[in-house]
């Protein structure tokens, strides 16, 4: 198995595979993705690197699947603040149940582990840390997660 990829700083990009987020969006119905570049948009409506998504406000249902470098604690708590505003942000995280905005922020959502390892787009082995994804619901959005993921192949 090539690891080069998963344990250097070449790339803080892990694309969500399709399958995985059309399975989500038959029940969350998502209206932006956060975290998108133009080849791998999830949604019709998103926001690019160029657009500064933490600048932006974040509005309606949101897939979040952030850039896993040392800025994704701010976008984990864009996330939070986003939700406390009125949005449902959901996020496909690295579980690093270590670090301080996991505790700060990630734990303040619904939280589902996946089990195994996640075979992210682009990437022909599963990454080499678990993930989980947390659920920021805005409004009166009601917890459907589990439902959401249970017939979806995560792992190779």
């Amino acid at each position: 198995m090539d690891t080069t990829v998963h344990f250097s700083s070449e790339t803080d990009l892990w694309a969500t595979p399709q399958a995985f987020f059309a399975r989500l969006d038959e029940c969350w119905h998502f209206t932006l993705d956060v975290c998108a570049l133009p080849e791998n948009a999830k949604c019709s409506r998103y926001f690019s690197p160029t657009d500064d998504a933490l600048k932006q406000r974040w509005e309606g249902t949101c897939w979040m699947n952030p850039p896993y470098g040392r800025e994704i604690g701010r976008w984990v708590k864009k996330a939070y603040e986003s939700a406390i505003a009125g949005a449902t942000v959901v996020c496909l995280l690295p579980a690093r149940t270590d670090t301080a905005w996991w505790h700060d922020y990630a734990k303040k959502g619904e939280i589902e582990f996946l089990r195994g390892r996640f075979k992210f787009g682009g990437h022909s082995n599963s990454a080499p840390f678990p993930s989980a994804i947390v659920v920021f619901v805005g409004g009166a959005v009601a917890w459907r997660l589990k439902t959401q993921i249970q017939d979806v192949e995560l792992c190779v």
